[in-house]
């Protein structure tokens, strides 16, 4: 997994990074939440290991930053702070577990272990798209960094369709009878409503084969630990 860090105690945050490096993970460590908040808008990570009392921005302010933009990532906290209300409010804001100081380093190991494995469950049934998007195929819905995207319902089968065909060219007739129910469109009604669709889309990942029809291919992320 590619798992940020978030620790001022560069002891302990050197030991950690050591320590999940070598169970075959990439760690990116950082030493304040500012710093660590740029690092998440400009790269995707699979996990978030948080200290709650960092300078600059806490943890907890941190992912109450990521929610107000609509960025969501499994979350755990770590901290010596016993405050019941902390505690509250870190799940409140979406974090899946919560470790206190001091801790065994296998003890995270094991916490994190537990969240990759649910991860890989969740996503026997879900094609990746793009570095952001994924369909579930067994819900029918379209996610944009782990929510749920509100489409039309033409726009979902669009989306249905071209996934439940990864990798195939899904031609114009396909579409009239999956999406249209037979109607008499003509191709030009097509191309405008699924380029409306990818118009809408934050990453475009339908491929358009002009005067054929439209695909989308498989995504895999670059290999990590």
């Amino acid at each position: 997994m590619k798992i940020l860090l978030l620790e001022d105690e560069s002891m302990l945050r050197s030991s950690i990074e050591e320590y999940l490096e070598a169970l075959g993970h990439k760690v990116i460590a950082f030493g304040n939440g500012e710093e660590a908040y740029s690092a998440i808008c400009k790269d995707v990570f699979d996990l978030l290991v948080l200290d709650i009392n960092i300078p600059k921005m806490s943890g907890l302010a941190l992912l109450k930053e990521l929610n107000s933009i609509e960025q969501a990532y499994p979350t755990i906290f770590i901290s010596a702070n016993v405050d019941i209300d902390d505690i509250s409010h870190a799940f409140e804001l979406g974090a899946s577990d919560y470790l206190k100081k001091p801790f065994h380093l296998k003890e995270l190991g094991l916490r994190i272990d537990r969240i990759k494995k649910a991860y890989e469950i969740k996503h026997l049934h879900h094609v990746i798209l793009s570095p952001k998007y994924v369909f579930s195929k067994e819900e029918q819905m379209l996610f944009y960094n782990n929510n749920v995207q509100v489409l039309t319902k033409k726009q979902l089968q669009i989306v249905t369709l071209l996934c439940e065909n990864i990798g195939i060219v899904v031609d114009f007739e396909k579409f009239r009878s999956y999406v249209w129910n037979e109607e008499p469109v003509d191709n030009a009604t097509i191309r405008a409503e699924i380029s409306r669709f990818r118009k809408f889309l934050k990453e475009d990942f339908i491929i358009n084969l002009k005067g054929v029809g439209y695909k989308i291919d498989r995504y895999y992320p670059e290999k990590k630990g």
